[in-house]
Parts: structure tokens; sequence; C-alpha cells
């Protein structure tokens, strides 16, 4: 089947991003403009367009309408997702050999911008949840822990990254941390990707964005969590901790020097939906209707798990001993698509779009699903055997030209990797360059290996 033919088949219930539910809840204009013409959008930076980076033009005045109205000094738009907006803040807050400061369920994107700019991850350990295979929030006392630690590895750090909501929706106490962050004079940036619409403030259950308290930078998935085209993202910047040159510079180096006249447009548009009233009514319904579903699921004995984001529902399979692949595979077949199947939990995004007619069907199928596989005695995870802060063995550049030999997991006690284990999504290493694979890390890897069978391998490249 071609990719034209993949791209416009009907998938029926679609739980994955981007989260405009394939074109239903897109902007208004958007839609309007997708129907003209074809390619008619496909503009270059036209003088009265302009670009990200250029001080003049449509978009600049649109990315100043956009900072003004989130109360911030600026903004910029991006069109490599917010992996290439990450990797520009990561680049403009620390120098080669300098160290920042990031925790271990970090998207790899931040990984690969040290690889860039020579610098230093410092990986922090997290909570872990043993009955779900879950990274876990964090509070103040957990972090002052984590300073204390990162300050005997002696290294230069010149910022702080945080996650926040994780991708499965659940969100930690943010001003708390920030506090503590900036009492260490340093800047933080909080990878915010799953919560943009946390800045429309629709409802006071819903967490509060990071740049309500203060976030130097913010970078925000207008596909994920707005109803942006995928690849549209943006970068909140306030304060005078992050030099604003330093951050334009960044961009330049990392994001195309021929932007999509289209995406941009995709990233003005669903902005303003998170801020006019017209967006705001639609995304307050759709909260109401995803909270009535998760309560009706609830009734019927799905076993969902909480968690912060009214749009996600996270399906608990290992608490009847199932793997959430293997059951993504059964609920595919039902036409039931959903966005991250993990070893213990399958998470549904609702989007934008309604869902009002999904309730039954999503409890038919499970029981289906669970009827026909048999329910298991419940599995926990193994906590991950990370130190509390660590670092690689010597700088992630050394090892990207390094000679390397692939051998067998066992084998590589040890040595030194050369390679990022990562399962996608959700995007989060396991193991990174540079570290070297002790006798529990490696186990763990092979046990983590049973999980996620087609995408860990029995090899690993090390160091010759």
């Amino acid at each position: 089947m071609g990719l034209l033919n993949l791209l416009s088949a009907d998938r029926s219930e679609n739980l994955f991003l981007p989260a405009h539910g394939r074109g239903k809840t897109l902007p208004k204009k958007i839609r309007k403009l997708l129907k003209l013409k074809p390619g008619i959008w496909d503009l270059p930076e036209l003088f009265e367009i302009g670009g990200p980076l250029i001080s003049e033009g449509a978009i600049a005045e649109s990315q100043r309408s956009s900072a003004s109205a989130m109360g911030v000094d600026r903004c910029w738009y991006g069109v490599n997702g917010a992996t290439g907006l990450l990797q520009s803040s990561i680049l403009a807050l620390a120098r080669p050999g300098q160290a920042v400061l990031m925790p271990r369920n970090i998207h790899k994107s931040c990984i690969q911008a040290c690889l860039f700019g020579g610098v230093i991850p410092l990986l922090f350990d997290v909570p872990y949840l043993t009955d779900r295979g879950h990274a876990s929030i964090f509070d103040r006392k957990w972090l002052q822990r984590v300073f204390k630690q990162a300050k005997e590895l002696q290294e230069d750090i010149a910022a702080v990254v945080l996650v926040n909501p994780t991708y499965q929706g659940y969100s930690a106490d943010m001003e708390p941390l920030i506090k503590e962050i900036h009492s260490h004079s340093l800047p933080v940036l909080v990878d915010e990707a799953h919560g943009a619409y946390l800045i429309s403030q629709i409802s006071p259950d819903l967490p509060k964005s990071a740049i309500s308290f203060g976030a130097d930078l913010v970078v925000h998935s207008l596909h994920k969590s707005a109803p942006g085209l995928v690849q549209s993202a943006v970068l909140w910047s306030q304060g005078d901790k992050v030099d604003p040159f330093k951050i334009a510079r960044s961009i330049d180096l990392l994001q195309t020097s021929s932007p999509s006249s289209l995406l941009l447009a995709s990233c003005e548009s669903s902005i303003k939906e998170l801020f006019e009233s017209k967006g705001l009514k639609k995304l307050k319904s759709r909260i109401e209707e995803a909270e009535l579903l998760k309560d009706f699921l609830i009734n019927k004995e799905v076993p969902l798990l909480k968690n912060s984001d009214p749009l996600k529902i996270i399906l608990h399979t290992s608490k009847f001993g199932l793997s959430g692949i293997e059951v993504d595979k059964r609920f595919i077949k039902k036409r039931i698509i959903g966005e991250l199947a993990e070893p213990g939990t399958l998470t549904f995004c609702l989007g934008f779009s309604s869902h009002k007619r999904l309730g039954k069907k999503f409890v038919r199928s499970w029981n289906e699903i669970l009827s026909s596989i048999g329910q298991q005695k419940s599995c926990f995870f193994k906590r991950p055997p990370f130190r509390i802060v660590s670092k690689p063995y010597k700088p992630y550049s050394y090892f990207w030209g390094s000679d390397f030999e692939k051998v067998n997991l066992l084998d590589a006690i040890g040595r030194i990797s050369v390679d990022m284990v990562c399962p996608y999504p959700p995007g989060i290493p396991l193991l990174i360059p540079g570290e070297i694979l002790d006798e529990a890390r490696v186990h763990w890897l092979i046990e983590q290996k049973c999980f996620w069978p087609e995408q860990i391998s029995d090899f690993v490249r090390v160091i010759s």
C-alpha cells in the first residue's frame, strides 16, 4: 500500500496525535487555506511574510502578538517540532564544556543537542512507578537532593531542563521546582511539549503552565497539545537569564533556512485557538466530554490510571498481566488506534476531537480482548539501576566519531556504549553514548528487551 493511500485511509477511532484528529479540529482559517488551489500557500520568505528570525514582516508581527498575549518577552515559531526548539534552547543555554542538568525521562532530542554543542548531559534519576513502568513526578525535596549530588561531580552547570507534563500526562507542582532552580542562579528550560493547552487555564483543575511560574524558556509542541499541524511548535522566553541573541543564533543553526509558510501559519492559528473565545469554548467542551468518558469507563471497570491530563486515557494493562504493546495490536484490529503502547500501559490521546460514541465501543473491545487473552496475575517492573546523578564517561562528542564494535548485551559488561538505546515512542533513552555498561545496567536492559522485543536489540555498539 503506497504512502498516499495510507495517508488517506480511514482509521475509525483516531486516538493518537496530532491532536487535531486528522483535520477535524484544525483552526477554521487553516482549513479554509487548505481548500484553496493546491500549493498556493507554499511560499518562501517574501519581504511581507518574513520568517521566524527576521525582525520585519507578518511572521515577526505574529510572534510579537503571540508573546504579548502570553505575557512573555519573546517567542519563536518552529517548523522542526519541539525537537528543534528544545535543541536550540540547550545550545543557547550552555557553552561547550559546560553541563546541563536534566532528568532521566528527558526526550532523546535533548541528549542529541549535547552532541551538537559539546555540552555535558548531567542526568538525574526520577521517581519510578513499578506497577506500570513509568517515570513519575518529583518535588522540591527530590530536586534539592539532586543538586547536592550534582555538586559533587564538580561540573560547571549552566542550566536545568525539566519535563512537564510527561507523555502520559503526569504533572508536577512546578512553582517550587522553578524557585529551587532560580535559587541556584540558574535558568530553567521546560519541555512542555504535551502541555500547550495548559496556557488556556480553561479549568481550575488543570495544572498551570510553567510560564506562569517564571520558567525562563518553555517549549510547546503545537501538534501534540494544540490543534496545529505536525512539526509546528513554539518557544517562549521571559526574563533576563537567557540572551535572546543566543536563542536566535541557535535556532538559525538548527532550523531550515526555508521554513514552511503553511507550518508557520499553523503556529499562529493554533496559538490563537488557546486564547480566543471560540477556541476556548471548544476546548472546554472537549475536556468536559473527556471527563465524562473517563467516568463511564471507570464505572464499567476498565482499569484506568489517574493523570493530570483530561485529554489522555491511560489503560493499565499490566494490572491484568498484559503488555500494552500486545493489547494495542488487538485494539487496532478493532479499529481503535491508540498513541503510546508500552509494556504496562496503553495511552490514548483524545485530542481536540469529539468522541461521544467511543465509550461503549471501548468497553466492548476491552472486554473482548481481556476474554480472548485471559486475565493474568498483575505484573510489576524493576526500577532502573540509575544513580541519583550521573554523566557520560567522556564527552558525548568523543564517542560520536570513535571506532566501535557490535557485541551481545551480556558481553558488554564493563564496556562503554556508543549507542543510544531508546524505545520510540516515548523516546526516553535507557542508555546514552558514553555510559559504562555495568552488570546491573546490562541485566536491566536484557529485562527491558523482553518487554520491548521489537525495539531493543540483542546487541549494543561499544568502544573498540
